[in-house]
């Protein structure tokens, strides 16, 4: 079933939260390590050390870590809980969600803090690719949060909030070329696209059973789009050339508990990591079947995943906790972590699907984000 609604509606519903509250502020950079100015012109990869309240800073050439970024430090708590970052296309600043401080951060190339606002239980990211527009879905730990997602003006970090009428609004994706963005529901088998600059929004149901739609991706050519099910252990598959209007195509088995999917830049693959099995699954695009299944060292509750700008890479984050998923909240029990301990960051070679590297971060490694050049 699809939903439109009305314009009027729209203009009646979009919601002007934080306008007056958005605080541009800077403060000293906050962070151990090399200085920024040392690896500004490579790849940085940045990684939500959720249990520390800090962000590692990965330099994507060498991959080591080139830096830590200490919330603490900048004034927030020590639960203020970082999610997951996106990053300007050119470097220059970069966003993290706060869901334990219920924030929304800007900080620069140098890891000074230049504006926060407030949002309740912030959770996935999405730059818009040609608009001053940053995309805000909900934290998956929010039972109940507001049925909305954060509409934010880059520049002065205004911030509207646009209903979305689901429960439980955390998928979020952009397609690059149209601008139209997409978010699902981890409650009910529903999924939005959404204009942001028309304030449209089309409801679109996903048959079956329960799935808790976890996270999209969306192919390289802005043909397709793909969504991870968290409770049916399926990979979903929609054709989006008419971009309001998803069709889905395929679904795929994918094994327990899938997380975060990313394409490689030549769309010919799709990784993401089972949270559940302490692996990462291979998509061939081509045929719509499973390619590998990637185990080895590291991999304990994999979580975000990100590319090198080159797609030499796939970078796989691990919570590494130790602890069972509560399912009061509708979700999987994760895989216990043999050794509950410091997170890490899997680095796999994309031409031989090898794990080739295992970098060590903080505690309950989540959200990854890295530049995507502009188009």
């Amino acid at each position: 079933m699809s939903i439109r609604l009305t314009r009027m509606i729209r203009a009646l519903i979009a919601i002007v939260i934080a306008a007056s509250t958005a605080a541009a502020c800077a403060a000293p950079a906050a962070q151990s390590g090399a200085p920024a100015d040392a690896v500004a012109a490579a790849g940085l990869l940045y990684v939500c050390n959720q249990d520390d309240a800090t962000v590692s800073v990965i330099d994507m050439a060498t991959n080591r870590v080139v830096r830590t970024v200490d919330l603490q430090q900048l004034g927030f708590s020590a639960n203020a809980k970082p999610h997951h970052v996106a990053v300007e296309p050119d470097g220059s600043y970069w966003y993290v969600t706060l869901i334990g401080d219920g924030r929304i951060v800007k900080l620069d190339s140098s890891d000074r803090m230049v504006g926060q606002v407030p949002f309740e239980t912030p959770g996935m990211l999405a730059l818009h690719p040609t608009e001053d527009l940053l995309l805000v879905g909900r934290s998956m730990t929010a039972v109940n949060p507001p049925q909305r997602i954060g509409v934010l003006r880059r520049s002065d970090m205004m911030l509207n909030e646009l209903p979305v009428f689901f429960p439980r609004p955390h998928a979020l994706a952009i397609e690059p070329r149209s601008g139209i963005a997409y978010t699902a529901s981890l409650a009910v088998n529903q999924m939005a696209a959404v204009d942001p600059a028309q304030e449209e929004v089309e409801l679109v149901d996903v048959p079956g059973p329960a799935h808790a739609l976890m996270q999209f991706a969306v192919s390289p050519d802005g043909r397709t789009l793909v969504v991870s099910a968290e409770l049916s252990h399926k990979v979903f598959i929609f054709d989006i050339t008419s971009p309001m209007a998803p069709r889905m195509t395929d679904e795929i088995d994918v094994g327990p508990q899938p997380f975060d999917p990313i394409f490689t830049p030549d769309g010919r693959y799709v990784y993401l990591g089972n949270k559940a099995a302490n692996t990462v699954t291979v998509i061939d695009m081509s045929t719509r079947t499973v390619a590998k299944v990637i185990t080895g060292q590291g991999l304990a509750q994999p979580h975000g995943v990100a590319v090198s700008p080159d797609g030499r890479y796939v970078y796989i984050s691990n919570n590494n906790t130790g602890q069972t998923h509560d399912m009061s909240a509708g979700h999987e029990a994760h895989a216990a972590a043999a050794t509950p301990g410091r997170g890490t960051v899997v680095v796999i070679d994309t031409a031989t699907r090898d794990i080739v590297s295992v970098i060590e971060v903080g505690r309950n490694a989540s959200g990854i984000g890295t530049r995507t050049p502009a188009r």
